[in-house]
């Protein structure tokens, strides 16, 4: 693809002013959901979410790139961060955040599969502020109390004031706005402060209902800029990464669906025949080239782009009228990304065999930084890697295989907690009680886990053993 000489200079442009951040919720704006054309490139669809004092002033900021299309969506309130981000998904390439407060809210969603960014509040934003509060208010600055600021830069502003910062505060990650909103006002009721400094409108808002002094710290056009020239960077590293070769290799049990008294050489030769067909719709479907490796065996050389696509960025198997009738109870799948046909080949083969374990019907995916993904749309589908330097160190430890540590690494973080049974574990890595309790048992020996008690799932039930386990932060 041809770039434009903007996006070459902006791409290899060093930025050296505010960093970049990451994505608040909702609009009503109307728009063409297909890619338009800029120029000889397609435009990303930048979403947009704002609250009413910064989203059209954001927006003409946003509107000086061709490259991009502006999709704004208004916020009020925490929950509608999520509303927007379930309801419009789909129209946007990236999102963009008018502040740390509802990229918090997406972030711990958890479920935003586009990358996510945040203007951030620099320097020169505060020095703005801090500027009117100084002059035109004359309050101390020790008496001000700050959120979702970096610790660094507010040291660094009073060191450059020559202000002793030693009695400041900061609220530095926030966790809510309710919680923003309390840190402020007990202070300011305290008597430890007498005026609070906001990143938030929603703070600002509520702290004004409350009587609390407040000023609001504003976003400035470079902090803006800044921050969308690190969103193109990413878009040509997403471009690049899509271009990346994917093979997928789909092994046929041509058996199962052929009776006895049916089965002849003719019959399996049609049935290979009709095969080859649907697969060769579907090669076309997603750009690729199909190749016969033996009766039952299929080979399509693709892109990572495309497959990305179909399969919902390799979370489920794609509904395609091409494979419907041949990914019934007889098909098995592994995909494999990597920088070359061969190695993505491998990678594929590495899947497949992967697959096999979950049974048939399933599909797996290996990428090229050595993680598996799936079985693709089951609930047990999980996201594990064999080459974790830190789940190394435990398999030396433990003599249990990366794999299986990683497995259970990425069990207990989709769970959301640390605490898990045999049973539980034998369920989710589908494998015998007895087996989970052998793991159980080397982690417990290694230190990587601990019984901390017991639950009874039913009345009459035997008690199972509740154990916490721990390995991240572990190793040392």
């Amino acid at each position: 693809m041809k770039l434009s000489l903007r996006r070459v200079m902006r791409f290899f442009t060093v930025i050296d002013r505010a960093g970049s951040g990451n994505p608040d919720a909702n609009s009503t704006s109307e728009f063409d959901e297909s890619n338009s054309i800029v120029g000889d490139e397609l435009s990303i669809r930048l979403g947009l979410i704002g609250v009413e004092d910064n989203l059209e002033w954001i927006q003409s900021v946003v509107k000086e790139y061709s490259e991009f299309e502006c999709i704004p969506f208004l916020h009020f309130y925490e929950k509608d961060v999520i509303s927007i981000l379930e309801a419009h998904s789909h129209k946007v390439d990236m999102w963009l955040f008018s502040g740390i407060f509802p990229y918090s809210v997406a972030e711990k969603w958890g479920r935003v599969q586009k990358p996510m960014f945040y203007v951030p509040y620099t320097g020169t934003s505060l020095y703005k502020t801090l500027y009117r509060i100084l002059y035109h208010h004359h309050l101390d600055i020790n008496q001000l109390s700050f959120d979702a600021l970096k610790t660094s830069e507010l040291k660094q502003i009073f060191e450059e004031l020559d202000i002793d910062d030693s009695s400041s505060h900061l609220y530095e990650e926030p966790k809510s706005i309710e919680d923003v909103v309390e840190y402020h006002e007990q202070l300011w009721k305290k008597g430890e402060t007498s005026a609070a400094v906001t990143c938030a409108w929603q703070v600002q808002k509520e702290l004004e209902k409350r009587g609390v002094p407040v000023f609001r710290v504003k976003h400035t056009k470079s902090a803006v800029t800044s921050v969308l020239n690190e969103a193109l960077k990413t878009q040509e590293m997403l471009r690049f990464k899509d271009r990346q070769i994917a093979v997928q290799i789909f092994e046929m049990d041509l058996f199962s669906s052929m009776s006895i008294s049916s089965f002849s050489s003719d019959e399996m030769y049609d049935m290979e025949i009709k095969n080859t067909q649907k697969l060769l719709k579907y090669a076309k479907r997603i750009q690729g080239s199909l190749k016969t490796v033996s009766p039952g065996c299929y080979v399509i050389f693709t892109t990572r782009g495309e497959l990305s696509d179909i399969t919902d960025n390799f979370s489920v198997i794609p509904n395609l009228d091409e494979i419907q009738d041949i990914t019934k109870g007889n098909i098995t799948c592994g995909i494999g990304i990597g920088p070359s046909a061969y190695d993505a080949e491998m990678m594929a083969r590495n899947a497949l065999l992967q697959a096999r374990k979950h049974g048939k019907e399933n599909w797996m995916v290996a990428f090229d930084n050595k993680t598996f993904k799936g079985p693709l749309g089951k609930k047990e589908s999980l996201t594990y890697s064999y080459n974790d330097k830190d789940m190394q160190v435990i398999s030396e430890r433990t003599s249990l295989s990366v794999a299986t540590i990683s497995k259970i690494d990425s069990i207990l973080s989709k769970m959301g907690r640390s605490e898990i049974t045999c049973q539980d574990l034998a369920t989710k890595l589908q494998i015998l009680p007895r087996s989970a309790r052998r793991i159980m048992s080397q982690l417990e020996k290694s230190g990587y886990a601990e019984e901390i008690g017991e639950e009874t799932p039913h009345p009459r039930g035997r008690p199972r053993k509740v154990y916490r386990v721990l390995l991240r932060g572990t190793v040392r």
